[in-house]
């Protein structure tokens, strides 16, 4: 069990990319901590990990508020004793023309997208700090290295996901702390069946349109898998990438490849 005895704590747990992941480490033989603001999904993660007699926290949270992340934070080190892989998945996506996007779409996204990342990284580097290092894992996008029409705020949350990435990854190294991004393309999550509509609007598309035409322009022709997306988390979490840190990888079936 790749992950045995380990502790990982995931943002935006609740669903999607997020939730899948949490059960791929449980299944590893890691503690997991599930943080995410959905209630509702948290349960259901919980509930899933629990029924293969998974080790599981869970805890409703605003990632964008510094004094919850690191209360939960500190709660995760009373009851697993290490925070050995964090892993910032939480994230929101909103398509809107440039002339349209108001000022709190624009401030929301970067707070969710970028700032609850920092807050991540500073709680996860704290107390990595405390017992030897560890593994943080943000995600970004293919759209942090190539910008969209229609996603300014989300492509700018991104790049910088890059960039705090890379930052903290200089500072931390020699504290034994890997910092690494991982940018995927189009993966079918429940944030894009919320945005399908809007996306199917910028291309002129019907919204059963939309995934067969990002088919067509990805070279290996589909979209990524979450089992796919979980197992390189998985591969940056462990001791297999132990030489690998401030990097932002690709995960986007050839459609990007600087």
């Amino acid at each position: 069990m790749l992950m045995k005895n380990k502790t990982i704590v995931i943002t935006g747990a609740g669903s999607g990319i997020g939730a899948h992941i949490a059960k791929m480490f449980s299944n590893e033989g890691a503690k997991v901590a599930l943080l995410d603001i959905d209630e509702d999904g948290l349960n259901n993660t919980e509930t899933a990990i629990s029924k293969t007699n998974g080790i599981v926290l869970k805890k409703k949270i605003d990632i964008t508020d510094k004094k919850e992340v690191f209360t939960v934070g500190d709660t995760v080190m009373k009851k697993f004793g290490s925070i050995d892989v964090w892993v910032n998945c939480a994230g929101i996506s909103i398509i809107i023309p440039f002339l349209d996007c108001s000022e709190e779409i624009w401030d929301k996204t970067l707070a969710v997208n970028l700032k609850g990342m920092f807050l991540g990284c500073q709680c996860a580097v704290t107390y990595m700090m405390q017992t030897g290092g560890g593994s943080i894992i943000n995600f970004s996008s293919q759209s942090g290295k190539k910008a969209g029409a229609r996603y300014q705020a989300y492509c700018a949350s991104k790049a910088g996901v890059i960039g705090l990435t890379q930052s903290v990854a200089v500072e931390f190294a020699p504290a034994n702390i890997r910092v690494n991004a991982i940018c995927p393309g189009v993966v079918k999550t429940p944030m894009w069946d919320k945005q399908i509509n809007d996306y199917a609007k910028k291309r002129n598309l019907k919204p059963e349109e939309v995934m067969p035409y990002f088919c067509k322009t990805i070279p290996m022709g589909r979209v990524c898998e979450y089992d796919e997306v979980g197992n390189l988390v998985m591969f940056l979490a462990s001791n297999k990438s132990s030489y690998i840190t401030g990097q932002a990888i690709n995960l986007t079936g050839g459609s990007l490849m600087s």
